[in-house]
């Protein structure tokens, strides 16, 4: 039980160190996403939690829920990773996020299972990777918004500077 509390704040704190090479620049461009995606997964366990899809064993904390250090943690930085090196190749996008959820899926899932984390229970392991995909769907579907929405905004401030 100590020594799985202790992976889990290690997994929630370890990919933080992969802050600053991302960039100031890919931060900000990607947070909003990055912050959009937290939440549909934080709704997403909640849903997952009432509907017995999968079971968390422990946490970092009583008070706290067990998906927490995933969502701080690798969820996080691997939505801004992944939004950094593949954003605007979206066959590359899905490729890459394909391939991440299913090792989590199936191998991870195994792996977190006997470390007593976190196991499958109403959800078998490729029905996990689809629910992972579509949410790898959302998170590149919000920062195409956002970035559409910006050019936008910037088109049309453009024409009204080009009035005056």
């Amino acid at each position: 039980m100590k020594n799985t509390r202790f992976l889990l704040i290690l997994m929630m704190i370890l990919p933080w160190f992969s802050l600053p090479l991302l960039g100031r620049s890919t931060i900000k461009r990607f947070l909003p996403a990055t912050i959009f995606i937290a939440f549909v997964i934080k709704i997403n366990n909640i849903t997952a939690k009432k509907k017995n899809w999968w079971r968390f064993y422990n946490s970092i904390h009583p008070k706290i829920d067990g998906d927490i250090p995933f969502i701080l943690g690798p969820y996080f930085l691997s939505a801004l990773w992944s939004l950094k090196l593949t954003y605007g190749k979206l066959t590359l996008f899905m490729i890459t996020n394909a391939i991440a959820h299913f090792l989590f899926a199936f191998p991870g899932m195994k792996l977190l299972k006997r470390l007593g984390i976190v196991s499958l229970v109403r959800l078998k392991p490729i029905q996990l990777t689809v629910l992972l995909l579509f949410r790898a769907v959302l998170l590149y579907g919000f920062q195409f918004a956002i970035e559409n929405i910006k050019q936008i905004n910037m088109f049309r401030s453009f024409k009204l500077n080009k009035k005056f």
